[in-house]
C-alpha cells in the first residue's frame, strides 16, 4: 500500500479483508482480514498493474478497492488449492 502510512495500510487493509471474508463467507478473525487486505492489495495492484490499471498510491479508495480485489482473489485461491 504504497503511498499511505502503515496505520492507513492496516486500516485499509482491515477494511478490504473484512469486505472480501464477508463476500466470501469465509469466517476469518481480524488479524487475518487485515493481513488478507494488505497482501491483497499488493495482488490487487499487480492484477490491475496487467490489466493496464493503475490504483492511485496515495487514494485511500483505490487501495482499498485493489485491496478488496487482491483479499477475494487469495480467498477463492486457498480454497481451490485447500479443495
Amino acid at each position: 500500500m504504497q503511498g499511505l502510512g502503515w496505520l492507513a495500510a492496516i486500516i485499509v487493509g482491515g477494511f478490504a479483508g473484512w469486505i472480501a471474508s464477508a463476500i466470501m463467507k469465509a469466517d476469518t478473525g481480524m488479524l487475518l482480514n487485515i493481513i488478507l487486505g494488505i497482501v491483497g492489495a499488493i495482488v490487487g495492484n499487480a492484477l490491475l498493474g496487467i490489466l493496464g490499471l493503475n490504483a492511485q498510491a496515495g487514494s485511500w479508495l483505490a487501495q482499498g478497492v485493489a485491496g478488496l480485489i487482491g483479499a477475494v482473489v487469495l480467498i477463492w485461491a486457498y480454497r481451490a488449492v485447500a479443495g
